[in-house]
């Protein structure tokens, strides 16, 4: 049975008060030398044993010790403060875009905005407050560019609403129906449709999406609804076009 560490555990890796040995006296201090403006109150061993193997599963990184048969949820550092855990996530992101067709996307956005890569499902409740926040960005004058796969293993009704909206005359304004929760009588089936569903289930199988919303976003994975996230990629976005209409504005 795995058990899973808390987050003072692994954080800091502290236990009771102990007689510290050698090893751990070295290890103190090496931590000390560290972080020097940082005063520990306490050090002794940790309750993982053994080795620490790294695992990704979804675009997020996981660790486990087999001997103690200890999960970690953890973020690593170097000692230089690098993350460790956030670079294994980028160059995951990386393998996964190099799978990713965009000509095989269902593209919903102006081709001139900042485009975003989303692996959806429309019965995810997540995804559609998702299409709320973008329609809301939109408003306010920062639309952006979606390439949209969908996600079709997890609910049961997902598969053939995504073929509906594949087989729709305007796709766009099906996926916009079908994410603000209308369901039409009857779904549109069409061969043409089907083949695109397997096909974006085969892409989602292969990169391993497990969860939706899933996204990459200036080539970094981002695994569910992270607003903050998102409204920091369309900052970074706007301020260039604002420095330049600022520019423009000066001639």
């Amino acid at each position: 049975m795995f058990s899973t560490p808390s987050i003072a555990q692994e954080a800091t890796a502290v236990t009771s008060p102990v007689a510290l040995g050698e090893a751990a006296k070295i290890a103190q201090a090496q931590l000390q030398q560290t972080f020097t403006n940082l005063r520990f109150e306490e050090f002794g061993p940790a309750p993982v044993e053994g080795p620490i193997y790294q695992a990704s599963a979804g675009g997020r990184i996981i660790y486990y010790a087999p001997r103690s048969e200890h999960l970690l949820f953890a973020t690593v550092y170097d000692r230089n403060g690098v993350n460790l855990t956030a670079l294994a996530q980028e160059q995951g992101a990386a393998r996964r875009l190099k799978a990713i067709d965009p000509a095989k996307a269902l593209a919903i956005g102006p081709e001139d905005a900042p485009t975003v890569i989303e692996f959806t499902d429309p019965d995810c409740p997540y995804c559609q407050a998702l299409d709320r926040f973008w329609s809301a960005k939109a408003a306010e004058g920062k639309p952006v560019r979606r390439l949209i796969f969908f996600v079709s293993g997890i609910h049961p009704t997902a598969a053939a609403k995504a073929e509906h909206i594949f087989c729709s005359p305007d796709s766009e304004a099906a996926f916009r129906a079908a994410y603000s929760g209308q369901t039409p009588p009857v779904l549109r089936q069409c061969a043409a449709g089907r083949a695109r569903v397997a096909q974006d289930a085969e892409l989602v199988a292969k990169i391993g999406v497990s969860g939706t919303p899933t996204l990459i976003v200036d080539g970094k994975l981002i695994s569910g609804f992270q607003q903050a996230e998102l409204e920091a990629f369309l900052d970074r976005h706007a301020k260039p076009k604002l420095a330049k209409a600022a520019s423009d504005a000066r001639r």
